[in-house]
């Protein structure tokens, strides 16, 4: 079953979607279980205002709005793999060995995206609508360049976001996840122009050879393109 509506571009559920075959499932349950293991840290973080009084998704405040945040960079990118792999052009526009780490990246993104639902319990967000129209999904140049955007999104948004968390047990699993992003991002230039799996639009070289970062409000702004629900960043802490 897949993880993505065609007919209305909207993510679906999490007890709608099943991660690949190549997933391992007592895997998933404990890298999943870690999360719902730490809820209890998130307990005092619970929403200083009335939610009703906001306009769209609120994310929320303290650790639950960067969690929350992170969480619906994951839904899209869930969302996007899933679609380019249930192309019908995959198997032409990819060789095969190319269709195996695009498939993986998308059962990454699905853990990752699960593991933050299960993480924030009942304070997560809800499922969010996306719109991929302006993605030709069958020509392989558009869906590369995509992806490439998509990871590189990714990977600041976390440099960018991850001092802001104050529990140490959630500083270290955004630490673990920004590694795979990265990994990914690398993965998707060298297909794109092999052996550049590092440039420095995205790497400082010339000063400290770290990545750049960027804002939640510089990320939402880009990610607002594809998420068509209006996403409420208003009460994400800025230090």
């Amino acid at each position: 079953m897949e993880f993505f509506t065609k007919k209305s571009d909207q993510l679906l559920t999490s007890t709608e979607a099943e991660p690949s075959q190549k997933m391992q499932r007592r895997q998933f349950l404990r890298y999943a279980g870690a999360g719902t293991a730490a809820v209890g840290l998130l307990a005092a973080e619970a929403c200083k205002k009335d939610r009703n009084s906001y306009t769209g998704v609120y994310l929320g405040s303290g650790d639950i709005g960067i969690l929350n945040y992170a969480y619906a960079l994951e839904q899209l990118e869930a969302a996007f793999y899933t679609q380019v792999v249930a192309n019908a052009s995959f198997k032409t526009a990819f060789s095969t060995s190319e269709q195996g780490l695009l498939t993986d990246i998308r059962d990454h993104e699905v853990a990752h995206r699960e593991f933050f639902k299960a993480a924030l319990g009942a304070n997560a967000i809800a499922s969010l609508q996306v719109n991929f129209s302006s993605i030709n999904f069958g020509d392989r140049a558009n869906v590369l360049a995509t992806a490439k955007a998509f990871e590189d999104l990714g990977v600041s948004a976390y440099n960018g976001a991850g001092y802001l968390i104050k529990s140490a047990d959630y500083l270290t699993f955004a630490g673990k996840i920004v590694s795979v992003e990265a990994r990914h991002a690398a993965y998707i230039r060298d297909l794109i122009t092999p052996n550049s799996f590092v440039a420095m639009d995205v790497v400082n070289v010339s000063v400290n050879g770290l990545e750049y970062d960027k804002t939640p409000q510089q990320v939402l702004a880009v990610a607002s393109t594809y998420i068509t629900t209006k996403i409420n960043a208003d009460d994400l802490p800025t230090s």
